[in-house]
């Protein structure tokens, strides 16, 4: 289906300041669909409510949509009874009350968008969130209309056996043709982007879950037949998903069933829709021989957080697009929890600051910083982004830091019980958390207004003589655009201070909220020289700026009671080694070699942990620090550092690889930190250059009993030039090609590597027979990994921005959405020098040149260039 064009000139801005309630409501919708890939026909029935004293008349939205029929009480309406455009129909009614009844046409083959009801792979399925909806049938397509919904779905039996939508199936029978039916109603109010429906031939993986009340709930997996035997994963995190909601938060199931259909073709992870969530289906596939521990994680993870929006999303809904984090950030920080009770709470919180860091941080710093609750957009699809998911999930996290679990746990429950049912604010959620507690949380609102990440000067001294230690902190939330000037945060911080010479806890940790732009805290009987742990357990999502020398940073890296500080001061020493050799310094790498040499050397640490610690924190990070990024001076200075931490350890990096080389795969904790410390440590072993490395990694990939160190190997291989490079990724091909999730990883290895040859060969891999646009997977496999790949993607012959700019200009023809989130790399040109600034923008600019542009991609390119 071809996508909506946009004048460029004139796209429609939308404030949250305009905000009005619906003039109408819809308490219930019948849906009734005559489905056929070419032509489906859609009959719709509404009561319509008028709400209020006015006489506006019911304005419903509707995008490409052919009108068959109209009718309103029954009778049927002329053309000069209501106004059709492209966008809308208005229909004037004389009652408070009305029936009205439309028929369109609509093509879900065609529709390449993915949004509203398509065809993936042979099997209906939609996406109404967040505008998709009104791309089915006419209808105020805002999530602040709640409605009951009754539907019922028939199709070619023989094609499409299977036939779901929410709710519980209340009836079914069989029709002429060949066809069948079946009619599902969902009791519960929703807005409309969670309304779902699927048709195919799918096979289940069915299962069941008793809740707390001792009530029944039938689950089911649907995929393809073939797929059924990696459907067991997802399923045992589904329902511990059930349990962990009943146990942390008290919310049971409230349906008889709960759905999962995975699906080849997704522009985003997962989708919520009440009772029937629909998978991207590398969220749900999973076994050892074709998914990594981290799918494994991952899938768990997206699959509790689908669940949970049952209550935080479903139950009580958002008000309007500019509350997006009231549900994403709330079930994201839900998630996260799930996650770090199910496995290690440490390398959970690690890799929660590194997705932070690695997205939102430079969202934060760039032409696209917004506030977790934005002010505005021109498409809303835009704002699915790390600020309203990953920071909106800090936000969430620091008011319990403030609260208390208890306390947190209190303005939850308050929050529930308040607003089931109805469609609300992140006003509505603090003031829940307030009421609850009976706290004061009006300056931690700032959070949701103002957008940048806030920096925090720390400086500690110390007075021997009076046993006296003063810590001076200082904040500063720099400019974004439309926020030149901010007002103080109200920042908590976890603190500790310890011995240099005892190696104790000198002071314990100690919550301090900062909430003016500079304040003292004053600590009596230090009698050592102290050293700071600060914003322990990333209890504020802030950059810390201070004082601590690179032995300070190392102590605190060996003796660091808080997991997550010890890392982070690792990760720090790492980074200003870095820096200092980027900015012209001698090297000196000796701090971070001993520090690493004594975090391998902790028999008490999780293998797991240790491996995290001891990883060089990516390139894009590194630049991240840096005023004006110096891409080849960045790779140059870090493969130096990995170098010789792989030369000066040897003999440590291969006792770790000896020492987890005999893990038959085991899916616990346990199993996982050792398959995650054996490529870490092979991978040091080829940065040092050793003879034997391309032997030990091809040994590695051949004899893996599992795609964790299978592909852990590839990756190793992938960056270099010996011949068992070649010969693994053939195999890894031929092995896999049927398999489009592995695949999927043959194009991303090759995506991501350091060689230099990296963009002329992401340039031929689009050329691949395997390569396609329209699977937004294998489109993100390819151009998503190459815009992660600092390096090659700011290759100084500009190759790297021509390439991604014809990548989205190219995709935008297909499907807006993943061509918009292409963009952002490009949309980065001020951090770098004058040359690539420029390539870039020149990008930017051929971008917005380009006639028919999206109004997804206009407003990305737009913004990128301050325009």
């Amino acid at each position: 289906m071809a996508d909506q064009a946009v004048s460029p000139e004139h796209p429609p801005t939308i404030f949250r300041k305009d905000y009005r309630a619906p003039a109408w409501q819809i308490p219930e919708i019948s849906l009734d669909f005559s489905l056929d890939p070419d032509v489906t026909l859609v009959r719709t029935r509404l009561r319509l409510e008028r709400t209020g004293d006015h006489d506006e008349p019911i304005a419903l939205d509707g995008e490409e949509l052919k009108l068959r029929e109209i009718k309103l009480d029954g009778r049927d309406l002329a053309a000069g009874d209501y106004e059709l455009t492209e966008e809308k129909l208005i229909i004037p009614v004389a009652g408070d009350t009305a029936e009205l009844e439309t028929l369109v046409e609509i093509s879900p083959k065609a529709n390449t968008q993915l949004m509203g009801l398509y065809v993936s792979g042979g099997i209906f399925c939609t996406q109404c969130e967040a505008e998709g909806f009104r791309r089915i049938t006419f209808f105020p397509d805002r999530p602040d209309v709640l409605s009951r919904y009754s539907v019922r779905l028939e199709a070619e039996k023989a094609t499409f056996p299977v036939l779901l939508s929410n709710g519980d199936c209340v009836d079914s029978g069989t029709a002429e043709g060949g066809r069948h039916w079946a009619r599902w109603e969902d009791p519960w109010l929703k807005p409309c982007y969670l309304f779902a429906l699927v048709a195919g031939d799918l096979a289940a993986n069915r299962d069941s879950f008793t809740t707390v009340s001792g009530k029944p709930v039938d689950l089911a997996i649907w995929v393809r037949e073939a797929d059924l035997p990696k459907t067991e994963h997802a399923m045992q995190a589904l329902k511990d998903s059930m349990a962990w909601d009943e146990q942390t938060y008290g919310r049971e199931y409230d349906l008889g069933q709960f759905n999962i259909v995975a699906v080849a073709d997704f522009n985003f992870g997962a989708m919520e829709n009440k009772s029937l969530n629909i998978f991207n289906s590398r969220y749900i596939l999973a076994d050892p021989d074709t998914a990594t521990d981290a799918d494994f994680d991952a899938i768990a993870g997206v699959v509790a957080h689908e669940y949970f929006h049952n209550w935080s999303g479903n139950r009580v809904t958002c008000r309007d697009w500019f509350q997006l984090s009231l549900k994403e950030g709330f079930t994201v920080f839900r998630d996260q929890s799930f996650s770090s009770d199910h496995g290690s709470e440490a390398v959970a919180r690690i890799g929660d600051v590194r997705a932070l860091r690695a997205a939102q941080f430079p969202e934060d710093a760039g032409p696209l910083a917004h506030p977790v609750r934005p002010e505005s957009y021109i498409e809303i699809s835009n704002f699915y982004t790390a600020t309203v998911y990953n920071k909106g999930a800090e936000l969430i996290r620091m008011m319990k830091t403030i609260l208390g679990e208890d306390g947190f746990r209190k303005g939850s429950d308050l929050y529930f019980e308040r607003h089931d049912g109805e469609a609300a604010t992140c006003e509505d959620f603090v003031t829940a958390m307030e009421d609850a507690n009976d706290a004061d949380l009006s300056q931690f609102r700032l959070w949701y207004s103002q957008a940048g990440t806030p920096r925090v000067r720390a400086a500690l001294s110390h007075e021997p003589a009076t046993s006296r230690a003063t810590l001076t902190l200082e904040q500063k939330l720099p400019p974004t655009p439309g926020q030149p000037h901010k007002d103080p945060m109200a920042i908590p911080l976890k603190l500790a201070l310890f011995g240099e010479e005892s190696g104790d806890a000198i002071a314990q940790e100690r919550l301090v909220m900062l909430t003016d732009p500079a304040e003292e805290i004053v600590f009596e009987g230090v009698g050592e020289r102290p050293i700071l742990s600060i914003n322990r357990g990333f209890s504020a999502p802030v950059t810390i700026e201070g004082n601590r020398a690179p032995d300070d940073l190392a102590f605190l890296s060996a003796h660091d009671d808080d997991p997550f500080a010890r890392y982070e001061a690792m990760q720090q020493l790492m980074v200003e080694t870095i820096i200092d050799v980027v900015s012209g310094k001698r090297p000196d790498h000796k701090p971070v070699i001993e520090a690493v040499r004594r975090t391998l050397g902790d028999d008490a640490l999780d293998r797991a942990f240790i491996a995290e610690a001891v990883l060089l924190p990516s390139e894009s990070f590194i630049g991240d620090q840096m005023q004006t990024v110096a891409p080849d001076a960045i790779h140059a200075a870090r493969e130096a550092l990995r170098r010789d931490i792989g030369t000066s350890l040897e003999a440590e990096w291969r006792a770790a690889y000896a020492a987890t080389s005999a893990n038959a795969f085991e899916f616990t904790p346990a199993a996982k930190g050792l398959r995650r410390l054996r490529t870490v440590a092979l991978g040091y072993i080829a940065a040092r250059g050793a003879k034997d490395a391309p032997k030990l990694a091809f040994d590695q990939f051949e004899g893996a009993d599992n795609m964790t160190d299978r592909y852990g190997a590839l990756g190793v291989l992938a960056n270099g030039d010996a011949p068992e490079r070649v010969a693994a990724l053939d195999i890894f091909y031929n092995r896999y090609r049927s398999d489009a999730l592995v695949l999927d990883k043959w194009f991303s290895v090759q995506a991501l590597s350091t060689r230099d040859d990296t963009a002329q060969a992401v340039a031929e891999l689009i050329q691949h027979a395997d390569f396609t646009f329209e699977n937004p997977n294998r489109l993100r496999a390819v151009a998503s990994a190459f815009g992660a790949n600092q390096r090659a993607f700011h290759v100084a012959t500009g190759a790297g921005y021509r390439f991604m700019a014809d990548i989205i200009l190219k995709t935008d023809k297909i499907n807006p959405q993943t061509a918009a989130r292409l963009l952002p790399p490009l949309g980065r040109w001020r951090r770098f020098d004058e040359d690539r600034a420029a390539m870039m923008r020149a990008e930017l600019e051929r971008i917005l040149e380009a006639p028919n542009l999206s109004k997804d991609v206009y407003e990305q390119a737009s913004k990128s260039l301050g325009g």
